[in-house]
């Protein structure tokens, strides 16, 4: 069975960004963290201005781990919170393809949304993504046909938010999978104390991947 990761344009897109970010990100992100410190503590409203800069894209390593969950789960109907500029967005298009499905994608930044379609489209993926502009409690509020593989990405204190707004679409033995956990890892604290009670119907486990992953499946 073809993998889409291996297609020229795809690898040579993905090669291209994850160097970009490379450059880009250490610096930015430390001004982030800096400010974050300084300024306000557990709210990212804060640095939003320094964000807008940022990749903040999943690491090469981190990507194949979601194509290979997404492909091993054959999941069809794939959601991001959080598009950026598209890198985890092109993995996951890697895998609906593959599974022959679709990923809805929302970024709150119109030229990050932008930037992102040029690269789904230079990677040759644009087809299999829906990109949603603004308020993911407002873009995501409609999903045709539920979803089976959740990717959080996008700000760290709406990930809970984000999930219940998404539960009564989730199927059984969906992924959730939430990124950056060593981003604002006080902000992580809501998210996680729910996926890790067992009563809100989820197994959860930590994946000391990139900045940290939290991987949970929905049992109940």
């Amino acid at each position: 069975m073809a993998c889409s990761l291996n297609e020229r344009d795809v690898a040579r897109t993905l090669a291209r960004l994850h160097e970009a970010a490379d450059v880009n990100d250490p610096t930015v992100l430390a001004r982030v963290h800096a400010e974050w410190k300084e300024k306000c503590e557990v709210d990212e409203s804060a640095v939003a201005h320094l964000l807008d800069e940022a990749f903040i894209s999943v690491s090469p390593e981190v990507g194949r781990l979601l194509y290979v969950l997404a492909r091993a789960s054959n999941s069809k109907s794939l959601v991001e919170f959080g598009t950026s500029f598209g890198v985890s967005t092109i993995y996951l298009a890697c895998a609906a393809r593959d599974n022959g499905g679709h990923v809805v994608t929302t970024e709150l930044s119109a030229e990050k949304a932008r930037k992102a379609g040029e690269h789904l489209a230079e990677a040759g993926v644009r087809e299999y993504v829906d990109l949603r502009v603004g308020d993911a409690l407002q873009t995501l509020a409609e999903l045709n046909g539920g979803a089976d593989f959740v990717l959080l990405d996008g700000w760290k204190n709406l990930y809970l938010p984000v999930l219940k707004l998404l539960e009564p679409k989730l199927a059984q033995r969906a992924l959730v999978i939430a990124d950056d956990l060593d981003l604002f890892p006080e902000v992580h604290k809501p998210y996680l104390e729910y996926v890790r009670n067992q009563a809100n119907g989820y197994v959860s486990v930590e994946v000391p991947m990139g900045d940290r992953l939290d991987v949970a499946v929905r049992v109940g």
